[in-house]
Formats: structure tokens, sequence, C-alpha cells
């Protein structure tokens, strides 16, 4: 959680729209049908909107989504395990770590 949010995602009114929210949806992921995890916002935060309720808090600027469906809308593929990711071709590529030099 960016430090910047956090206090919108400790509120109380976050919970309740979150909760809310995500019973309205049944629980399930609004891209793929799977059980979703994140109420995710559709116009992302920022610290300049974060204060707006139109924005935070109104039900047409969420999405309930699965940590698959999440990852694929922020990052722009699937999600791996401990920082892989995935070449052109497919191939898994290990995470970069600064004392192998990255390999």
């Amino acid at each position: 959680m960016k430090e910047w949010a956090r206090s919108l995602y400790l509120s109380k009114a976050w919970r309740e729209t979150r909760k809310a929210y995500m019973a309205y949806r049944h629980g399930m992921c609004e891209r793929c049908n799977k059980p979703a995890e994140i109420v995710h916002h559709k116009k992302h935060l920022t610290p300049r909107n974060i204060d707006n309720p139109a924005i935070a808090l109104a039900w047409d600027n969420l999405e309930c989504v699965c940590r698959e469906c999440h990852a694929l809308i922020h990052e722009g593929g699937p999600v791996t395990v401990d920082g892989l990711r995935f070449d052109e071709n497919g191939d898994l590529i290990p995470p970069y770590t600064a004392n192998t030099g990255g390999k």
C-alpha cells in the first residue's frame, strides 16, 4: 500500500464500501467470474484525487477482480511468484538480483 493511500484504505468508509460492493457483486471477479479478492478502482487513485469520494468511494469507479485479473490490469501480464516474469516467448525470466549481476 502506498503511504499516501494508507488513510483511505484503513478508513471505516473504505472498509464499508469495499464490503458492500463485494457483496453486491457476490464476491466474483467481474472479468473472469472467479472468486474476487480485490475491489479495484477503475480510475486509479492518485495523491490528488484520493480525497474525492466520487472517485475513491463511488461504485461506478469500482470493480471486483481476482488477483490474476488485477495483475493483468496493472502489469499487463499474469501473476507469478517471487518476481518471476514472462518474456515474449512465454519463458520465465528470473528476477534481477544485485549480488549475482542478474544471472
